[in-house]
């Protein structure tokens, strides 16, 4: 049995982020190039479609809030299946730290609640590691008895807590929470005369729309969201640029191999599952936060969002912070204008065009053939359709969701053990 580790570092020395972007190459130039290519052609569609809302600050700003609780579920994932456990409870932990996070922030504000809500997510993590680690239960099946266990379990500290409620609501529902976590506006950008905002009316090409983005994300930005954007590059150096995370990674990739280097790996496994719940807690407080108050079913499917981002990103952190803006776009779109939403027809259309171009060049005649007939599809769909149907925008997520998956590349790479119980000694 080879003891090599699977995750060997690159060969070639990192220069760092800053010295790949001056000089070509590495992931920082990549990521600002599609960010170009995607603005330029949210411009294009914005500017045949006349739907503002596509680039407008009031969408980027939702759109901002909306995605930060589907990447914290998606980073929860990370960890876990990084570390070889399929996290399908992400869910449920969402769930057990929306309700720990209307407990304790209606009661002493919002630090408490965002101590609560990562508690009871972590709380749900350390259950899904005793069941797959030490009882080797199938991840899957764990991972579905957490999310229905987490609603019962919610509701019944409901009942016991929420029902004198002195705000109303019966037991659905939390007092409000007593505070809101500070907010600020970037210096420059968004503080003294209103730029952007000026430029943003003007409707030009592409400087519009940069104002319309560069105002919603830099105004009126809570520390917590900050903070929570942050997390994404850090778990990137903890994973990627430390021992930890190397010892983390060996584990989802040959739990056997590392075990015989001297990696506890059982040990590896809780904390990577406990922390993927503690992050899925946390994406939970956040919707507390947007709301001002815990609801019941207040996640709706972001924590099975949030894994899908995780696939769709190639279980990378820049990766699965694309798929959750992406979804997290597509909400704050349907809930700002019904009609905008025909203009993501024409968008598909045009990526899905790109798309079958690219395969046909690559000789694969039936894969781009398929991408052809669907943006075709797509493209009458916009032309003949004024307003869709209230019940499939508000599903325009959950939409996203399938297109992406169904779409994403073929080369994705899970961990190799991702999913497998291990048990030392076995080969």
């Amino acid at each position: 049995m080879s003891t090599a580790v699977t995750t060997t570092p690159d060969a070639r020395p990192s220069r760092g982020p800053i010295t790949d972007l001056l000089t070509g190459g590495g992931p920082v130039r990549r990521a600002l190039w599609l960010a170009v290519a995607g603005l330029v052609l949210f411009s294009i569609v914005r500017a045949i479609s006349g739907e503002n809302a596509l680039t407008s600050s009031s969408t980027m700003s939702a759109a901002l809030l909306l995605a930060v609780p589907i990447g914290l579920a998606a980073l929860g994932g990370l960890f876990s299946e990084r570390a070889g456990v399929v996290n399908i409870g992400l869910e449920g932990m969402m769930i057990l730290g929306t309700w720990g996070a209307g407990f304790a922030g209606y009661q002493w504000g919002w630090g408490a609640a965002l101590v609560g809500g990562v508690l009871f997510g972590a709380l749900g993590g350390l259950l899904h590691a005793l069941a797959t680690v030490t009882f080797g239960v199938d991840h899957v099946v764990s991972g579905v008895a957490i999310n229905i266990l987490a609603a019962g379990v919610a509701r019944f500290l409901s009942e016991l807590f929420f029902t004198d409620n002195p705000a109303g609501g019966g037991v659905t529902q939390s007092p409000p929470v007593s505070s809101k976590p500070p907010s600020f506006s970037l210096p420059v950008l968004s503080s003294g005369p209103d730029l952007l905002g000026d430029l943003e009316q003007k409707h030009w090409f592409l400087l519009s729309d940069l104002a319309g983005v560069l105002r919603g994300v830099t105004s009126i930005v809570a520390i917590v969201t900050v903070l929570a954007v942050l997390l994404i590059p850090v778990t990137y150096l903890v994973l990627w640029r430390t021992s930890f995370g190397l010892r983390l990674r060996s584990c989802g990739e040959n739990p056997a191999a590392a075990d015989s280097l001297g990696v506890p790996v059982y040990r590896m496994k809780y904390i990577a599952v406990v922390i993927s719940g503690g992050l899925a807690g946390l994406g939970g407080v956040f919707l507390v936060f947007i709301a001002g108050i815990y609801r019941e079913n207040q996640t709706n499917g972001r924590g099975f969002i949030g894994l899908a981002a995780l696939i769709f990103g190639n279980w990378r952190p820049g990766g699965l912070a694309a798929g959750a803006g992406l979804f997290g776009f597509a909400d704050a779109l349907q809930l700002r204008s019904r009609t905008a939403v025909v203009a993501l027809l024409l968008l598909v259309a045009v990526l899905l065009a790109v798309l079958a171009v690219r395969q046909v060049l690559r000789h694969q005649l039936l894969a781009g053939g398929i991408a052809a007939v669907v943006a075709v599809a797509a493209f009458v769909g916009y032309l003949t359709i004024d307003e869709l149907p209230p019940g499939i925008v508000s599903f325009t997520p959950h939409l996203t969701t399938l297109l992406v998956l169904s779409l994403a590349s073929q080369r994705l790479r899970m961990p190799q053990a991702d999913g497998l119980v291990y048990r030392r000694g076995e080969s």
